[in-house]
């Protein structure tokens, strides 16, 4: 196998998705499909999720809370139906949480958000994980945390709270899952072009006083390449992790953010 062939991801590996019918995990969804990969993805939005399957007839889908363990355990019970085992797990599933100072946050807010960000990953782990340790020797888990996993993030602790544990998570199941032959990483976003963004950037700006413009090039000043990156920026780790090339590359938190220095 020459090294080319080395970066892509074999053909027809089998590949779940949470939170996958827009943003990052769509991204991710399309570029595996572009590797003949079997792609099963699960939304909360049903009307989000119909969408997914027109743009994209050949993806597997379905309908969950992730923050639901029996819904989780619904989509993982129809994914391995449909698919016929697992391969890839890419807990992606998140929301951005409240912005405000801390004592100003509702205590429903906070609990709303480490149930969407960290609970759901380890709802999806507990039944994935025993698929994956029967599959050869390609098994990966991807934890979609952020660079607000290893940067503080004032105005933001759910969020920022919620995605430092996922990399502790990610870190201490690939010493659990390493015996098993199953590798497991943490992709840490930075700022990623699109809507969801300028929502954090418009909250941010309100909770400081500040104008929308203002905090946008603020979040542009702390970033070394003095850029966003892109979904797609994202979805090329998630093919190289899930590839030969990375079969050597386990509990390692690796950003993908133009070196954003502070937060």
């Amino acid at each position: 196998m020459n090294t080319f062939e080395l970066l892509k991801p074999r053909a027809g590996l089998r590949v779940l998705i949470s939170g996958a019918a827009s943003g990052i995990g769509a991204a991710i969804a399309d570029a595996f499909l572009q590797t003949d990969a079997h792609v099963y993805v699960c939304d909360v939005d049903p009307a989000a999720i119909e969408k997914v399957k027109q743009r994209s007839p050949k993806l597997h889908t379905g309908v969950a809370d992730v923050g639901n363990r029996e819904q989780v355990d619904a989509v993982i019970d129809d994914a391995h139906a449909r698919l016929g085992g697992l391969d890839v797990l890419i807990n992606n599933a998140g929301i951005a949480g409240p912005t405000g100072d801390v004592d100003a946050i509702a205590p429903d807010e906070w609990e709303r958000t480490i149930s969407t960000n960290l609970n759901s990953q380890f709802y999806f782990l507990r039944k994935a994980v025993p698929l994956l340790k029967e599959t050869s020797d390609c098994a990966s888990i991807i934890a979609m945390s952020s660079v607000a996993g290893r940067l503080g993030y004032a105005y933001r602790t759910p969020y920022a709270s919620s995605k430092w544990a996922i990399v502790g998570l990610m870190k201490s199941l690939a010493v659990e899952l390493g015996p098993s032959n199953v590798r497991v990483n943490a992709i840490l976003p930075g700022v990623v072009q699109g809507e969801r963004m300028d929502r954090v950037i418009a909250a941010r700006a309100e909770s400081t006083g500040v104008s929308f413009e203002e905090m946008k090039q603020q979040y542009l000043d702390k970033i070394s390449l003095r850029r966003m990156v892109t979904v797609d920026d994202i979805a090329a780790l998630a093919l190289f992790l899930a590839s030969p090339a990375g079969r050597n590359i386990s509990g390692q938190a690796i950003s993908v953010d133009g070196n954003v220095e502070y937060l």
